[in-house]
């Protein structure tokens, strides 16, 4: 029974292992950023439900009732109550095409707001994915850097030996123990850059601050990192053609567009027709009985409005009109040109990434060669701590380029995975 409870609190306690592919999921539906923009398109569905219906009459009705005390009347009934009733609607027949014209823009505006929730889903996709490989590459700094204090304690306590038998001197054993020291903090420094990178991880997610996470540690090869690229034309061609950005801009041309339709509406008559029915009683009423229907009356109206000067309104709404699209094709260029330099240094620094991937892992071979030898050559006195201090040093900085090389890789590859809307590597 004891064991059994162990178990329930265990499991209770475990923490979950979070793969990139959970992070991208739990993000879609809980960050804070892509739930506002998801908002922001509903209501803009609203907007385009109200625009339609004001193609449509409208229709309303009043009630009123009032009571009036005049105390200095002479009659004897000095209090009066009286009502109204009455049915009214209204219809715009013709505006210049306003109403339905932005009835067209509302349709645009809504493809605007659901691309601009792919463009808040994609910046937390790149974000995230950002925050895990460099959670991956502190994690595994991690381990380099007690690997290598591993090393050189054994190194120290093998120079202590040799210090208390005379083999090396006070100052060669105090220089090992300093750089056990040494490897020791860096444990510490990359342990502590491990933990700012799962936080900034944590807050794309929305976790809470109790809420801990461990990341899967998914396996890297060689040839994922050294894998060929696309051509820097294809990605380019590939990115404009999916990223949401593009095709926003393109119908915010478009809206801008319908905007100077409308304004040029203001210069065209406007034809409205109204209809309602009403009645109403009063207690001084001089025929009291069926008030109601004596009282009853119709109309029907047909309004023309025609604009003959307006102060300068409708002419400068046009203007304003035009310059907002010039505008709007000037920020389509401007997107265009962005994107296309974000593409181009993603694209850049993968192809850096494998070269100096390929380099590292070429200088880290030789470097631990380098480091086995002079160790055993110090082992049996033939090297000094200085030359031992000095490959130890080098085979740490070489495993630390490999590594980060290996890493800046495989993440530009997986921001160009996303500028083209491919599947990505992890």
């Amino acid at each position: 029974m004891f064991w059994a409870c162990m178990f329930c609190v265990c499991s209770q306690d475990a923490v979950r292992v979070w793969t990139l592919q959970d992070c991208l999921t739990y993000a879609e539906e809980n960050n804070i950023q892509i739930r506002q923009s998801r908002n922001d398109y509903l209501s803009g569905v609203e907007d385009t439900k109200e625009a339609k219906a004001a193609l449509f009459p409208s229709l309303s009705a009043t009630v009123d009732q009032s009571y009036v005390n005049n105390p200095a009347a002479s009659s004897t009934n000095r209090n009066t109550y009286s009502g109204s009733y009455s049915l009214n609607a209204g219809m715009t027949v013709f505006q210049g095409g306003k109403l339905r014209t932005a009835v067209k823009m509302q349709n645009v505006q809504n493809q605007m707001d659901e691309l601009a929730l792919e463009e808040a889903a994609i910046d937390i996709r790149m974000a995230i994915v950002q925050a895990y490989m460099q959670c991956l590459y502190a994690s595994e700094a991690i381990v380099i850097n007690q690997s290598m204090t591993e090393a050189a304690k054994r190194q120290r306590d093998r120079a202590e030996e040799m210090w208390k038998a005379g083999a090396v001197s006070k100052v060669d054993f105090a220089q090992l123990e300093s750089q056990y020291a040494s490897n020791a903090y860096q444990v510490v420094v990359a342990r502590s850059s491990y933990d700012n990178y799962k936080l900034q991880l944590k807050q794309l997610l929305e976790l809470g601050v109790m809420d801990d996470m461990e990341l899967a540690v998914p396996r890297i090869t060689e040839d994922m990192v050294l894998q060929e690229l696309p051509s820097k034309a294809t990605l380019l061609d590939t990115a404009m053609q999916f990223m949401p950005e593009v095709k926003r801009a393109e119908l915010a041309v478009t809206s801008a567009e319908l905007g100077e339709k409308s304004a040029r509406s203001g210069f065209f008559p406007a034809i409205s027709l109204s209809a309602g029915i009403g009645s109403g009683h009063s207690t001084n009423a001089m025929v009291p009985e069926n008030q109601l229907w004596n009282n009853l009356s119709e109309n029907v109206g047909l309004t023309v409005s025609v604009p003959l000067f307006s102060n300068r309104k409708n002419r400068t709404a046009v203007n304003k009109a035009r310059l907002a699209l010039e505008n709007s094709r000037l920020d389509q260029l401007n997107v265009e040109k962005e994107l296309a330099q974000e593409v181009e240094a993603v694209y850049l620094d993968a192809l850096s990434a494998q070269s100096q991937y390929a380099a590292a892992a070429e200088k880290e071979k030789y470097a631990q060669q380098s480091y086995e030898l002079t160790s055993e050559q110090f082992s049996v006195g033939a090297a000094n701590t200085v030359e031992l201090i000095t490959a130890q040093n080098e085979l740490t900085a070489a495993r630390q380029e490999t590594l980060q090389a290996k890493y800046m890789a495989v993440m530009s590859m997986e921001l160009l995975n996303i500028y083209q809307g491919k599947k990505l590597l992890l």
